[in-house]
């Protein structure tokens, strides 16, 4: 059970709910605060004053005066109109994560939304109830309007929603359990869809990818290093300490940890002084992805505990505040740089790839790693399928960020486009998957063909890690279906089954 206060929550957490379908419950202090600002928002209404949201349009008709038998309605019909949406639906596990990142951010207690109006978001998530949200419409300004918009739908009885699998609509989803819409009051609306929850729920998972990606990244490394009989001089701690990036000298680090007691792999070598740059600044690569990884995550952590909407009421100063914490720009720039960086880490991986099935390049393994080249094509096209996975992913690393466009009759006349920078990394994350698991298959079938024992000649971690990939996937003899073996391998790096193992091992990577 995770417990939402609106401060604490971790990436880790999100990943749970999301993925692992982890139960939420409101702690005692996020209600209490909650209550609390709903008390501000009833008595600005009974007020009659001219807030933003409350007692005005939106957008351009902020302008406009909305009288106080239309509070409701406007609430009610702003869910409607921002309803909007288009293209794919978004996936159920970024749903889930959206769900319980707009919870924890009304947890927070400045958005004056209803106690009983935020536990049917709460049933909603821990009941399985998720709504059909269409992945294309946000600009990330004013929030992630529209993908929020279509999430509410259903808090209203209305919209579609998917429950364990079967799509039905919004209304009969919720009656499945005994769960009744809500009749959204004055600001209710408003606080549901002003938010930057699709970015950061994109975000936050391909974060949590991220993370264990960059640890197998240096296995796939570690394992190539030895079929290309490379040189460990480069992964010399005393090279790192003078330029001390922390990223740079854990990839070091990791790599020694993995290779010891290899005997394929030397300080030095008569027939080479110096290895080519995939090998030799793996470390200076990898190492400035990881760093860029873990700023990532500090914009991230931050943003999940963050109040996003608009207005913001402060109770205890008796203040409402029209501001724009909403506007997704740090995520933007921060989900643009996480592409790049996991871009780097396919790009390195594909250069590795070449090197081994090159005949030219490998240091003196066959051509395509076959034995019988000519009526076997051997591993010549899986080569291919990672050059087209790394240049998807170069045109996926174009900056959203960097684009605006006017909305609402110029109202709204700078967006983030953070929407675009979450949707690119996650599809990035999905392809680097594809580009490691080739990388594994292609440095196993290298390390057969150098070694008559690689269990035996491999180092600690990398002997493991062997194992495990000949356990899934069989020495190519001669040409069969790749496709079957990537995706095999595929699944294996997307569960970072070889982590676990190496932790299990006593190898922990850092």
């Amino acid at each position: 059970m995770i417990t939402i206060n609106g401060s604490k929550l971790a990436v880790e957490k999100v990943l749970s709910c999301a993925r692992e379908g982890e139960e939420v419950e409101l702690s005692e202090e996020a209600v209490a605060r909650i209550k609390k600002s709903r008390q501000q928002v009833e008595k600005l209404i009974a007020e009659n004053g001219v807030v933003y949201g409350i007692t005005t349009g939106f957008g351009r008709f902020s302008d406009t005066r909305i009288s106080p038998r239309e509070v409701l309605k406007l609430q009610e019909n702003l869910i409607r109109s921002h309803s909007a949406g288009t293209g794919d639906e978004i996936p159920e596990e970024v749903v889930r994560a959206m769900m319980l990142l707009r919870l924890n951010a009304l947890a927070r207690g400045y958005s004056g939304i209803r106690y009983t109006t935020l536990n049917l978001l709460v049933e909603m998530l821990n009941h399985g109830i998720h709504p059909a949200i269409p992945s294309q419409g946000s600009v990330g300004a004013s929030g992630d309007l529209v993908p929020l918009a279509h999430m509410s739908l259903v808090m209203i009885g209305e919209g579609e929603a998917v429950v364990r699998g079967e799509r039905m609509p919004g209304l009969q989803a919720l009656k499945k359990f005994n769960l009744k819409p809500v009749k959204l009051q004055g600001k209710e609306g408003l606080a549901l869809i002003n938010g930057t929850q699709m970015m950061s729920a994109y975000g936050s998972l391909a974060l949590a990818d991220a993370l264990k990606l960059a640890g197998q990244a240096d296995i796939a490394l570690a394992l190539t290093l030895e079929s290309l009989r490379g040189l460990l001089a480069p992964f010399n701690s005393l090279v790192h300490q003078v330029r001390p990036h922390p990223g740079q000298q854990q990839v070091a680090d990791n790599i020694r940890k993995l290779v010891a007691g290899s005997s394929l792999v030397r300080e030095k070598r008569d027939d080479r002084v110096q290895d080519p740059y995939t090998l030799r600044c793996a470390p200076q690569v990898h190492g400035a992805s990881r760093d860029s990884i873990a700023h990532v995550r500090e914009i991230l952590e931050r943003e999940i505990n963050s109040a996003t909407d608009n207005p913001l009421l402060f109770a205890e100063e008796n203040q409402v505040i029209s501001g724009g914490n909403f506007h997704g720009q740090p995520l933007a720039l921060g989900l643009d740089y996480l592409a790049l960086a996991l871009s780097e880490l396919g790009n390195i991986s594909e250069r590795r790839v070449a090197r081994l099935v090159d005949g030219n390049l490998n240091f003196g393994l066959p051509m395509f790693l076959t034995e019988h080249g000519g009526l076997n094509s051997g591993q010549m096209i899986v080569q291919y399928t990672a050059a087209s996975l790394v240049s998807e992913n170069k045109v996926l690393s174009g900056p959203a960020s960097i684009d605006s466009i006017t909305t609402s009759a110029n109202q709204e006349d700078h967006v983030s486009m953070g929407s675009i920078s979450a949707r690119k990394v996650y599809q990035i994350i999905k392809n680097l998957t594809n580009l490691l698991a080739i990388e594994f298959l292609t440095a196993a079938q290298a390390a057969d063909m150098r070694s008559d024992d690689p269990v035996r000649d491999l180092g600690q971690g990398t002997s493991l890690a062997y194992r495990t990939i000949r356990d899934k996937v069989d020495y190519l003899e001669e040409d069969r279906i790749l496709a079957d073996d990537i995706s095999v391998l595929a699944s294996l790096v997307r569960e970072g089954e070889l982590l676990t193992e190496l932790k299990a091992a006593g190898i922990e990577l850092t």
